[in-house]
């Protein structure tokens, strides 16, 4: 499993844990719901209709004339409309104890006519000559033009608000045992209207934030000055509170409706006003109000298939020649291909501005996430209201300069009291969303709390708090390996209770084959008073390892003596003893762009059954034990606009549209510090992903290689990245042998295209998996120069043999390595598995022709 995932992962269960331990108890008052049925088509009432609430046993039917009425209890908060011939039309309810709605129910495709039951007269869907296609076409021609990208300037104040919290809790939930010590935390919702039974919430988390925005047309810019902004915080040493903040925030993201696709839950939506949408969705013109000036006409859509990610809800279009969004309601099918998503309601109202154009007022998100579709889950929402906007204001050049959000209330007194929180905030606090600042700072008082969640950090992080360090991580502790045998490690690093500007980290281990100690040490000092891992990143870090490694595995996101990388396939005696000190220097900047100075001395000694061995003047073997180095090195990244969620050590990438592009450097210096060789290898590549809307997306990394010199031993090569374990690794060629193919010169690339189920979706009784398709293709092509090559040079190394004296270590032919894969992903939710396939080289020595490889890909 890559680190990144396991991050995220774990930050996501962790999320989870700390809800399950906070605030606040909602009662409600029974709902009473009363309505109309209608045939979207024609506005014809359906008789006869079932309502229902789903997860409970509440339910009624429509009379002659479609209308209906239903009390439900508030522990349920969906509604399920149905009736034979029509597609099933699920809606959200509020908390308001009278509602009322009109419902539209969409025919079914390919209804067979012959067993009609009593329904309306409708004719099949078609864009042709349909004046609610023509209608959304308006809409698609004029969108540019009612954005605010449109205005040459603009400026308004924001104010957005994060709440989360537990939903759907039970009487039974609340005299747990666990919450014996925390009866304090919990309320009555809404008691002083004397509310006596219903469900329970905990609300668990809030966030602030108010900002001032300014946004230009030429040059296309926009900055965000934040001048307050607070949230719930938990104590450090568990919780990475910034962390928190991000991938809440990336959750919970702006809707733009002007959008083609919309990104929510780390997924892309099509908007219903996107060019492609009458392709994806179905409109009809359900109302026209009149009350309103101008004019308005309600349209309703539903996507065509209820498996994609794509919306389903009302548009309030404008009738003044400018087909602008006036109101807009969102939502999505129970059968929609999404994960761990109970429920999805977007409201975005605009407003006109003085020029009769069209602006957002407020936006609301609100997401149920659960891992089954009844009992406890997260409810969240994000509500943002504009204030003050002007238009046609020209702010100097000065204004746009730096970072595109700055942190003004850094540099400013008193923005952070809650005396200015109550004369700001455009929306007062509820009482229990206030409580949630407050009960947080007593649960860190209390002991039984600190010793949950440091359980809780414990096993979602791999450490164990002791005050000023941390011990870990527990998934290396035990690992084996051809070599070392069975392996013993303990290992920890320090925290910022010691020090906010100083980390050590370090581990021991013991082979019991090889009877061996093996271990590592570093130390890293910040140079910008923040933590070394805090963007961006200052540091001076210097180390020594004594430790083994499998030539050419240069893992990024996961340590070798991982237990589950412990499993491998084929031959796989091969290792170095390594001892490596190293010197390095980074230094990141406000735009992406980083760089990384390093020097370091390495000796390497072959282990196993590796051999470094040369053939000497009269033509016999001669072996070397051992293999020295001093090199220098140069990283260059750049990532525009890039965005991440921060952990205490390491980062998750959060992807986007955008490329990262690299660049390193490492130079052999032969003469110094027991160096032997002179080589310079040059490494140039980027990452990029590209979005297909309804057709998935595609993650591309293109990479070059070229090292000059000449009489290079093979160690100092380019090993290319294989893999023999059972797990699919994105980096690495997976059908691969370890050291099976060397060059000095070569370029590759790497595609892994999700469909995100747009073929799967399709298929009668397999939609009902949700399993989504994957398709990738690697492939590598590259040379070895003579002067590098031990077939003409008896000065370099020669290739690794097998036991039958068979060379298994190659330069690349006349054609390049390509391996390729078919998969499916979203299996029980977690799993990817791949079937893949070595598309050539089969006729070396233990060459797989395929196999099926999985990892852990968490995603929603």
């Amino acid at each position: 499993m890559s680190k990144h995932y396991y991050i995220k992962l774990t930050t996501q269960l962790g999320i989870t844990f700390v809800f399950l331990l906070l605030s606040h108890i909602a009662f409600a008052q029974s709902i009473f719901l009363k309505g109309k049925v209608m045939d979207v088509t024609n506005k014809q009432p359906i008789g006869y209709a079932t309502v229902a609430v789903i997860g409970g046993t509440s339910a009624a039917s429509t009379d002659d004339n479609g209308n209906f009425s239903l009390k439900v209890d508030p522990r349920f908060s969906k509604i399920r409309f149905s009736y034979v011939g029509y597609e099933s039309q699920d809606l959200s309810i509020t908390s308001d104890q009278y509602q009322e709605m009109n419902v539209y129910l969409v025919p079914e495709e390919n209804t067979i006519e012959t067993i009609t039951v009593k329904s309306p007269r409708r004719s099949k869907y078609s864009n042709k000559n349909n004046p609610a296609v023509e209608l959304i076409r308006k809409v698609i021609e004029h969108k540019d033009e009612n954005r605010i990208e449109a205005y040459d300037y603009a400026e308004y104040q924001q104010y957005e608000k994060i709440s989360l919290g537990l939903s759907n809790l039970s009487e039974k939930f609340k005299n747990r045992k666990i919450f014996k010590n925390y009866q304090f935390l919990f309320e009555k919702e809404d008691a002083e209207e004397g509310a006596a039974s219903g469900s329970y919430t905990l609300p668990a988390y809030i966030e602030e934030r108010l900002s001032q925005f300014y946004t230009r047309k030429k040059p296309n810019t926009t900055k965000q000055l934040i001048k307050a902004e607070q949230k719930a915080q938990f104590d450090p040493k568990f919780v990475d509170n910034s962390g928190l903040s991000a991938y809440f925030n990336k959750l919970y993201q702006d809707i733009d409706i002007y959008e083609s696709n919309i990104e929510l839950v780390t997924n892309q939506f099509l908007s219903p006003i996107a060019g492609s949408s009458p392709t994806f969705y179905r409109f009809y013109i359900t109302d026209t109000i009149k009350t309103e000036q101008p004019y308005l006409v309600e349209l309703s859509f539903f996507p065509r298939n209820k498996a994609d990610l794509l919306f389903q809800g009302k548009l309030y279009i404008t009738l003044d020649g400018k087909y602008a969004v006036k109101k807009a309601e969102l939502s999505v099918s129970d059968d929609i291909n999404l994960n761990f998503v109970r429920d999805l309601d977007v409201k975005l109202d605009f407003q006109q501005d003085l020029n009769n154009r069209y602006y957002l007022r407020t936006s609301s998100l609100g997401l149920d996430f659960s891992l089954t579709d009844k009992g406890t889950g997260i409810k969240g929402n994000r509500t943002v209201t504009f204030e003050d906007f002007k238009t046609g204001v020209a702010r100097p050049d000065s204004i746009y300069k730096g970072p595109s959000v700055v942190r003004v209330y850094e540099q400013t007194e008193g923005t952070q009291t809650s005396e200015f929180w109550s004369a700001n905030r455009p929306v007062p606090l509820a009482k229990t969303e206030l409580n949630i600042y407050k009960n947080i700072d007593t649960l860190q008082l209390m002991t039984s709390f600190q010793r949950f969640m440091d359980i809780s950090a414990l096993l979602l992080s791999g450490y164990k708090q002791l005050g000023p360090f941390e011990l870990g991580p527990v998934n290396t502790f035990y690992s084996f390996n051809p070599v070392e045998g069975f392996r013993l490690r303990v290992g920890g690093r320090t925290t910022d209770r010691l020090s906010k500007r100083f980390y050590a980290e370090g581990y021991g281990a013991y082979g019991f084959k090889d009877e061996k100690w093996k271990y590592f040490l570093s130390g890293t000092y910040s140079l910008n008073n923040k933590s070394v891992y805090t963007f961006p990143q200052h540091y001076l870090r210097a180390s020594f390892m004594r430790d083994t490694k499998i030539p050419g595995q240069n893992l990024e996101f996961v340590q070798e003596d991982n237990f589950l990388l412990s499993f491998k396939r084929g031959e796989n005696e091969r290792y170095l003893y390594n001892d490596i000190y190293r010197l390095e220097y980074k230094r990141e900047f406000q735009n992406n762009f980083s760089y990384t100075l390093g020097i370091s001395k390495w000796k390497q000694q072959p282990a196993g059954i590796l051999t470094y061995q040369m053939l000497d003047e009269n033509g016999n073997n001669k072996l070397f034990n051992e293999l020295n180095t001093t090199e220098v090195s140069l990283s260059l990244r750049y990532a525009p606009h890039e965005e991440f969620y921060q952990g205490k050590l390491y980062r998750t990438p959060i992807y986007n549209k955008y490329p990262i592009f690299y660049m390193n450097y490492v130079g052999g210096i032969k003469g110094i510090l027991d160096g032997e060789y002179d080589y310079h290898n040059f490494t140039l590549g980027a990452d990029k992903r590209f979005y297909f809307s309804q057709l998935g997306f595609a993650d591309v990394n293109i990479e070059g290689n070229y090292i000059a010199g000449s009489n290079i031993p093979f160690p100092f090569l380019n090993i290319h990245r294989a893999n023999q374990t059972y797990a699919y690794q994105l980096r690495s060629y997976n059908l691969m042998n370890f050291l099976e193919f060397v060059s000095d010169h070569s370029v590759a690339a790497n595609v892994q295209y999700y469909m995100n189920g747009f073929l799967l979706n399709k298929m009668p009784l397999i939609k009902k998996l949700k399993w989504r398709e994957v398709f990738s293709v690697k492939a590598i092509y590259g040379g070895l120069r003579n002067e590098n090559n031990p077939v003409y040079n008896d000065k370099v190394f020669q290739f690794q043999e097998n036991a039958d004296h068979e060379k298994i270590t190659y330069g690349f032919g006349s054609k390049p390595y390509v391996e390729a894969s078919v998969g499916l992903t979203n299996v029980f939710k977690i799993l990817r598995v791949d079937y893949v396939r070595r598309l050539n080289y089969l006729d070396q020595p233990d060459a797989p022709k395929h196999g099926i490889r999985a990892r852990i890909r968490f995603d929603f």
